[in-house]
């Protein structure tokens, strides 16, 4: 990890964070995450110079797609968890219909409308609500999801056990030891897009890198996983807004 990295191109500079990965066996990579962060995943044996070749020869590339992602979340309106309000489930639009009693029901969707019942209509408090509701509907409907992909892959011998973790940078990681971590945000999108992070992250279980054959594997297993992913970048700013 180096966080005192810059990128520069045209007087201007980036910042960056350098990933060493000693199981990486490709090129240098570099990535813009969707909220416009600047990743570069390098393999152990790089070199500063093979490192800094690589950054400068995508610099412009790299200021262009910070500069879309910034613009897309420049836009973004902070929601107020009022009735009327838009929200989203399984890439489906709701009414969110804030009722004020003390009933305490819990949070359910009835019709086109996301019900919640609060003896307050702090912001606070009705954000709460519904985002316990929105992390029990991830949990169980990424666990179903995980058990189809799991007959499915012939690589996936055990399912692996999953968390979720509200994450700004990405929809989903692997970790070393084949934990999975989920953004619970993720249940927002739509279900094919939902399927094609989980299938990212169990590829991870056989290449822990995006080498040529992840890719390879990901194509086999999802010929359209492209149009997902552009969708999923696309919308990050709609999708993650808390």
């Amino acid at each position: 990890m180096n966080d005192g990295a810059f990128i520069t191109y045209g007087g201007r500079r980036l910042p960056y964070r350098l990933n060493v990965d000693p199981n990486r066996q490709s090129r240098v990579a570099i990535h813009v995450e969707p909220n416009g962060d600047v990743v570069v995943d390098a393999p152990q044996d790089a070199s500063e110079t093979d490192i800094q070749k690589a950054v400068h020869k995508r610099a412009r590339w790299v200021f262009s797609q910070v500069g879309k992602a910034r613009d897309r979340f420049r836009h973004v309106r902070l929601k107020e968890y009022i009735s009327g309000e838009e929200v989203l489930y399984l890439g489906r639009r709701y009414m969110l219909k804030v009722i004020i009693d003390e009933s305490r029901q819990p949070v359910k969707l009835k019709g086109n409308q996301l019900l919640v019942h609060s003896s307050s209509p702090d912001r606070e408090a009705i954000r709460g609500k519904v985002w316990a509701w929105y992390r029990i509907k991830a949990r169980d409907y990424f666990d179903r999801r995980l058990a189809e992909w799991e007959k499915r892959l012939p690589w996936v011998q055990t399912r692996p056990p999953f968390c979720l973790k509200e994450m700004v940078k990405r929809w989903g990681s692997c970790t070393p030891k084949g934990e999975i971590i989920l953004n619970p945000h993720l249940i927002k999108a739509p279900r094919d897009c939902i399927d094609y992070v989980l299938l990212h992250e169990l590829a991870h279980l056989k290449y822990h890198d995006h080498r040529p054959e992840f890719w390879k594997l990901i194509d086999a297993a999802d010929p359209a996983w492209r149009t997902k992913k552009l969708f999923l970048d696309g919308s990050v700013e709609a999708l993650i807004n808390r």
